[in-house]
């Protein structure tokens, strides 16, 4: 198959997933096309069967806001008409779908079809799509995609509940891990190497929006580090970064938590962590926590949207409700001085990952999935 793919190349769970996937699909012999603005950050510079077409977004004085979505259809028609894509996949309803459902009608015009698969990720459905603005043009570009996923049985329910979409098949496809990547015994313990045996090290990694918590995870730790030796490392960066700075000075813990910005690959940390904070005050699925789960990593994180669907509560890591400061330290103190409760989530937690949301069952659904609609 031809397939083009269009995500936002930016730091986050969707662009990852996407690009992931388009890599996955390359492998097994299929011609792969990203469209979007900027090279995709965990895209290597040239892979077979990988093609990138960058958006332009013209400015003209005319424009106080340029017209991405506009650029991006054209660009969409333009890739479609000289590579002869049969399907385009747009990760994100707004603007991606509805720039993908311009292009298709513009090529009705020279008698060629394409197919559309839209996946939602969730801001798309559960912030922007539900602001009055946007509610109708988010419902539409669903309802005119060919095949729609969603990342988790939460997102699916929400889009229902918030769209209404009774006419819309939403098929549940999880977000998954490459087990040769996200695999504790492929790495040295950089982090060992640098704070030591005898501290344990609690890991965040997110792009530090508000719904993220950070502020929280900084709370968390300082509580941890009252019974326990530890250091806290957070990798990302984003608009609350600045907050959690300032938290873990006010806690007067600064000193034992390293910001590390945002880093491409994260699988060699992770190989180095005992515990994964994610305290966020919605996950349409949680990403970084599955990658921390197939790393041996226990999660402590929120009882929130997906993450009930990637962690297993008791197993593999604990839930608590989103605030409770307390309760999530409390549950990475029982773990993390208990080794033999910690080897036997760090286990689980690898085995887990690796049978529910493994790369080939999930690239395989999708596989299916095109076939399916290029049938239909």
């Amino acid at each position: 198959m031809k397939i083009g793919i269009t995500c936002y190349p930016t730091y986050g769970g969707s662009g990852a997933v996407a690009t992931e996937l388009g890599i996955a699909l390359a492998e097994r012999g299929h011609e792969v096309h990203f469209i979007t603005y900027r090279q995709p950050f965990r895209l290597p510079s040239f892979l077979p069967r990988v093609f990138f077409h960058e958006v332009d977004v013209g400015r003209y004085p005319l424009f106080e806001f340029p017209p991405y979505d506009l650029a991006l259809a054209a660009r969409m028609h333009e890739v479609v008409r000289a590579h002869g894509l049969q399907l385009l996949h747009c990760h994100y309803a707004i603007p991606h779908a509805t720039s993908a459902w311009i292009a298709r009608e513009m090529l009705h015009e020279t008698g060629r079809d394409i197919k559309l698969v839209t996946t939602l990720h969730g801001t798309d459905i559960t912030v922007v799509g539900q602001d009055p603005s946007f509610q109708s043009i988010t419902r539409f570009s669903i309802e005119k995609s060919d095949r729609i996923t969603a990342v988790s049985e939460y997102l699916k329910g929400e889009t229902y509940h918030a769209f209404g979409c009774t006419g819309c098949d939403v098929r549940v496809i999880h977000n998954f891990v490459d087990p040769l990547v996200y695999d504790r015994k492929r790495y040295a313990p950089l982090l060992r190497e640098q704070f030591g045996e005898k501290q344990c090290v609690i890991m965040h990694v997110s792009n530090f929006r508000p719904v993220k918590r950070v502020r929280d995870v900084v709370r968390v730790f300082a509580r941890v580090r009252d019974t326990i030796p530890a250091v806290l490392v957070m990798v990302g960066d984003g608009p609350d970064r600045t907050a959690a700075e300032e938290e873990a000075r006010n806690l007067g813990v600064h000193d034992a938590v390293h910001f590390l910005g945002k880093l491409d690959v994260v699988a060699p940390l992770l190989a180095g962590a005992d515990l994964f904070l994610l305290p966020s005050q919605s996950e349409s699925f949680g990403l970084s926590a599955l990658e921390a789960l197939a790393s041996g990593v226990p999660v402590v994180a929120t009882r929130a949207g997906g993450l009930m669907e990637v962690v297993r509560e008791g197993e593999t890591g604990f839930l608590c409700e989103v605030g409770d400061v307390d309760g999530m330290a409390r549950a990475a103190v029982s773990v993390l001085s208990d080794r033999t409760a910690w080897k036997r989530m760090s286990t689980a937690g690898q085995h887990d990952a690796r049978a529910r949301f493994s790369r080939a069952s999930v690239v395989s659904d999708y596989e299916r999935l095109y076939e399916d609609a290029l049938a239909g």
